[in-house]
């Protein structure tokens, strides 16, 4: 058979045709002697696609006509161009035709890295084994402008924020069946990947898509070049971000800002099928499941114990809700993050590293079933990503969940809001690039002596004496700070003075020596800093008490909610750590 039949050839795997070169650590194509040698297969079909005269990539079917001049349909804009792009078209498709050398790194060192470590994965994890063959990838990406939503793109020196959406939407091949066909589509699944800037850790902070927000006005990039403001909304689910009113994920991406004050730097957009092949890719994912679970409405019906699940069966398992937990979208929520864990073990693990078959699967898989933001819509630019989230160890990743109440508007609750305090304090602590698993060394700005100050013996809440002044510029925030810790905390021997002389920016705690075991209790009760402890001399109370004075600052965000939020993390938040297994109940 000659070269140019061989290529056609509808019973060759691509996967079969790449084999690893011990001496560069690269993938290539090898074909049989009498084939025509390439590194690089093309890109699938010429650059006039509409004309439909594309020749097919080496190892692949030729596509049929209808396959050719198919859109796809995805959130809002999403559709695959079948033109070259023009200037200032944010919103389409790049190609790129330069050829890519091997670095000469080993299989498994190169795949850990580009496979990262993160939620990124869903494309990350694809590029690894498309190093040789970008053109080809590239043909498959699908990219929508982010309208200026985003920070202008990752950098190395800084930390990293990915906002990951699944849409709902129905329409589309392999998206049928599933609940109202007719959609246009939610944000139905939608989580904020931080990792930090030294890439030691990270946290991956879940957003309930019932959750009640504000979502702000919406200028997006049309077809045509012209921008069309799409009108905020207030009071309404988070899901409503995205698909409609013509909403598209660069929409999702400010109201994320709005709501947690970060700024994503991309986002990718997954679809039912992402879930389906991605699974199907690596060969299937482990899960486990400490109950039976038979949900008519997933479709998901499987007894307790550990199983190995892929493709439809996948796919009931993250939309199931009705037969795990409450039966809400919260326990939903869990279960997915214990799938997306399990799946990026699976994506780590030697089975999948070591498998060229299985890393180009994922890299057809990834770039096919996802859209990405015009920014990072080219091969080369995510594995430049890849490489700095391949930096991070899962073991410090962990999943979480915005915290959040019942909507207290509602008396039959269907909906919540965000925990006025708990949620600050998380979003707080991301902001600061902390993390939820691992205790970072401090900024060398606060010296040792002043971090010192919050070590020693803590007083019993009961003997804390402390005057309180207002000097945040907040009505009423002396008050409402006694209330809270005389009710909430026992700190029964305090009272509040006013206002202070001036506004201040910092709060700051002043006490004697004899009472800085009163002081570190106090810090350690409203998170305040070594550096807000200011040791020097009491003043008498009311009582002619020596009595330890707390003035309030412009950092104050309201009683209960810590002074430095960021150190440290929320009470009994729920979180799902991506190195553990977990069977979901």
């Amino acid at each position: 058979m000659d070269a140019q039949g061989r290529g056609r050839a509808e019973n060759i795997d691509p996967a079969d045709q790449w084999v690893l070169n011990p001496d560069t650590g690269d993938y290539e194509l090898r074909l049989s002697p009498s084939a025509g040698q390439s590194s690089v297969p093309g890109p699938r079909g010429s650059s006039s696609r509409t004309g439909g005269r594309g020749r097919s990539a080496p190892g692949r079917e030729r596509s049929r006509p209808d396959e050719r001049d198919e859109r796809r349909e995805v959130p809002g804009q999403r559709r695959r161009r079948v033109k070259e792009p023009e200037p200032g078209s944010g919103g389409r498709r790049k190609q790129n035709s330069r050829k890519s050398k091997g670095k000469g790194k080993s299989k498994g060192k190169k795949a850990m890295i580009w496979t990262g470590g993160s939620l990124a994965f869903l494309l990350v994890a694809g590029c690894a084994g498309g190093y040789l063959y970008y053109q080809h990838l590239n043909d498959n990406i699908t990219s929508i402008d982010d309208d200026g939503a985003s920070t202008g793109g990752f950098s190395k020196d800084r930390a990293i924020n990915i906002l990951v959406m699944g849409t709902d939407k129905r329409s589309g091949s392999g998206n049928k069946g599933y609940g109202d066909e007719g959609s246009v589509g939610h944000a139905d699944t939608t989580i904020l990947l931080h990792v930090s800037k030294d890439r030691t850790n990270a946290t991956a902070l879940s957003i309930p898509r019932d959750m009640i927000i504000d979502i702000p006005d919406c200028p997006t990039k049309q077809d045509d070049g012209s921008t069309k403001n799409i009108p905020g909304t207030q009071n309404v689910r988070f899901n409503e971000s995205l698909g409609q009113y013509d909403r598209t994920p660069s929409c999702t991406m400010r109201t994320v800002t709005k709501i947690t004050g970060i700024t994503p730097d991309h986002f990718m957009v997954a679809d039912f099928n992402a879930v389906k092949t991605l699974s199907s890719a690596v060969g299937g994912v482990d899960v486990c499941l400490a109950k039976d679970i038979d949900d008519p409405k997933s479709h998901l019906k499987l007894p307790k114990g550990k199983h190995t699940i892929e493709g439809e069966d996948a796919l009931a398992f993250v939309r199931t809700r009705h037969s795990v937990g409450t039966g809400g979208d919260l326990s939903r929520i869990e279960l997915q993050q214990q799938f997306l864990s399990a799946l990026m073990r699976k994506l780590k693990s030697n089975d999948t590293l070591s498998s060229p078959k299985k890393m180009i699967s994922l890299a057809e898989s990834g770039t096919k079933a996802l859209t990405v933001d015009s920014k990072i819509a080219d091969i080369m630019k995510l594995k430049d990503l890849g490489m700095e989230l391949g930096k991070l160890d899962m073991k410090n990743l962990s999943f979480a969940t915005v915290p959040v109440i019942d909507n207290p508007a509602e008396k039959v609750h269907t909906t919540v809001v965000p925990d006025p305090t708990k949620a600050e304090q998380l979003f707080a602590m991301m902001r600061a690039d902390e993390s939820l698993t691992v205790v970072k060394k401090k900024e060398k700005a606060e010296k040792a002596e002043v971090a010192a100050r919050l070590k020693g013996p803590k007083a019993d809440p009961s003997e804390v004496r402390v005057d309180i002044y207002n000097g945040s510029g907040k009505t009423g925030a002396a008050q409402t700070t006694l209330t809270w810790l005389q009710n909430n905390e026992g700190v029964l021997k305090s009272s509040q003075l006013g206002n202070a002389p001036s506004d201040i920016k910092k709060t700051t705690l002043e006490y004697a020596p004899d009472q800085a075991d009163q002081a570190r209790r106090l810090a350690d009760i409203m998170g305040l800093s070594g550096a807000a402890l200011k040791p020097g001399k009491s003043e008498k109370n009311a009582q002619g008490l020596p009595a330890m004075k707390l003035t309030l600052g412009g950092d104050f965000k309201g009683a209960g909610v810590p002074i430095d939020a960021s150190s440290k993390a929320p009470k009994d938040i729920k979180k799902v750590e991506a190195d553990k297994v977990m069977c979901a109940k």
